[in-house]
């Protein structure tokens, strides 16, 4: 009898173990942001619309036509007049940037991110058992993170990696890493650094679709400390619920549209395709199908289910009359959403395929008015805009929504641990946002570059009326 019952009772024991064994293992894959610091550069470093123009002027190579698109797309880009470029380009040595210039760059990020991070949360560099660095374009030897283990002298067996290429996407890329590694490692802290070189990639020929990058792209970056430590949650801003990677790098279209390349002239710079608008709504429509599974009740996935068959059968009943989409309504698990900043037309696009109004996307459209588009740290501008605004409310969730050259789609969701209202980087000008308008100033100046019946003009009859300060030629 007893070895009946101790029969019986092992195979409960064992699951009781395993059981456990799963809780333990969840505890410790937990993803904590405990802080974060986003880099605003110095006031002699702003970039307005008229020191655009001026840095326009100095390129030798445009044309007419590369110049009146440059304008034009400076104009109804969404960027401000208080945006930061990179310090050899204001200083007009874009043409000849030394290794100095890329490293400077890098290190006055690193330091006035990384001081303000340990300051913050009172830990120590050598505290820290992770780092991440996520640069695209500037990849020296020894590593960016072999550079702020040095200056910071952390511990020698911190796990250290830097990533490289990943593009806008590389923040979330990186916490991806972390969130892995933490589950090997217990009660570990863990840094993330995401910024762009932009000193030493500055192109100056004028193939179109590679100058975008030098009317959009301003000096920016953002460092994170995370842990997986359950006993630190209570200081925690917030959670990470979920992330959900999509790359389409199988796809031919998919990797060529957002590359690195060299133009005929051997001028090196980053080429968008006409196609990444429909490559890039491919990988978020991919992206979303896993991740509203993970977030979304299961009554708006029911809903979402019965409103699509009914209007399926309607468009079969029509025969080629659209019906109209019924899309998921993602407020149904979804607070905040942080749209990338990279530009105004693309804000509109990416909200209005995920049935976003204006409330929901005013911080991505500030963060991009007042900071530009500083690629992988952008999305915490954006955040920290919604901190800022006393948005954020405890238990909310926060869909960060990121895309990358590759062609790659990263999404995840953050739960918000407690009430946040830490002004960080927008503390000196939050008072004045949003806005009255976010018209470019200079738009009345230069609204002749619309208007296509002045293409007769000549390229140095608009640079006259532009030195000159007039409202256009004729």
């Amino acid at each position: 009898m007893e070895l009946f019952m101790a029969m019986c009772l092992l195979p409960l024991f064992c699951a009781c173990l395993y059981l456990c064994k799963l809780v333990l293992q969840w505890r410790n894959q937990q993803c904590y942001l405990l802080a974060y610091e986003c880099y605003k550069a110095t006031d002699d470093r702003k970039l307005d619309t008229e020191s655009c123009v001026k840095i326009i002027q100095r390129n030798k190579n445009l044309g007419l036509e590369e110049y009146r698109f440059l304008l034009k797309t400076i104009v109804n880009s969404g960027l401000g007049e208080e945006t930061y470029g990179p310090r050899n380009v204001i200083a007009g040595r874009e043409d000849c940037p030394s290794l100095e210039d890329a490293l400077w760059e890098m290190d006055d990020i690193f330091s006035v991110t990384l001081d303000k991070l340990f300051d913050k949360t009172g830990i120590s560099p050598s505290k820290i058992d992770i780092l991440v660095v996520n640069v695209s374009l500037f990849s020296p030897a020894p590593s960016l993170t072999a550079r702020i283990i040095n200056h910071y002298k952390m511990k020698k067996d911190i796990k250290a990696f830097n990533l490289s290429g990943m593009g806008c996407s590389g923040s979330l890329v990186a916490i991806d890493l972390v969130q892995n590694l933490f589950k090997t490692y217990k009660n570990v802290h863990a840094v993330v650094v995401s910024t762009e070189s932009l000193g030493p990639n500055w192109y100056r020929g004028k193939v179109k679709p590679m100058i975008l990058a030098n009317c959009l792209y301003r000096s920016g970056g953002c460092s994170m400390l995370f842990t997986n430590n359950k006993a630190l949650k209570h200081r925690a801003l917030l959670k990470l619920e979920c992330i959900v990677r999509t790359h389409h790098g199988s796809s031919d279209e998919g990797y060529g549209c957002s590359i690195q390349v060299e133009d005929k002239h051997g001028f090196r710079g980053f080429n968008l395709s006409k196609s990444i608008a429909k490559v890039a709504a491919k990988a978020l429509a991919m992206n979303l199908r896993v991740l509203v599974r993970k977030v979304l009740p299961l009554t708006e996935l029911l809903r979402y289910v019965i409103m699509s068959r009914r209007q399926n059968k309607i468009a079969e009943h029509r025969r080629g009359v659209g019906a109209g989409g019924t899309g998921l309504n993602l407020k149904a698990g979804l607070e905040h959403f942080c749209i990338p900043p990279t530009e105004g037309a693309v804000v509109n696009g990416v909200g209005n395929s995920l049935g976003l109004n204006d409330y929901d996307l005013e911080p991505a459209r500030m963060a991009l008015h007042r900071f530009g588009n500083t690629s992988s740290g952008g999305l915490w501008y954006v955040l920290g805009y919604m901190e800022a605004k006393r948005r954020l409310k405890k238990r909310d969730k926060i869909l960060m929504v990121s895309f990358g050259a590759g062609y790659e789609c990263n999404n995840c969701v953050w739960v918000v641990l407690r009430d946040l209202h830490d002004a960080n980087v927008w503390k000196d000008c939050i008072e004045r946002y949003p806005p009255t308008t976010l018209v470019n100033p200079f738009m009345d100046r230069l609204s002749w570059i619309n208007d296509e019946r002045l293409s007769f003009v000549t390229f140095e009859e608009v640079m006259n009326a532009v030195r000159v300060g007039g409202v256009g030629p004729g």
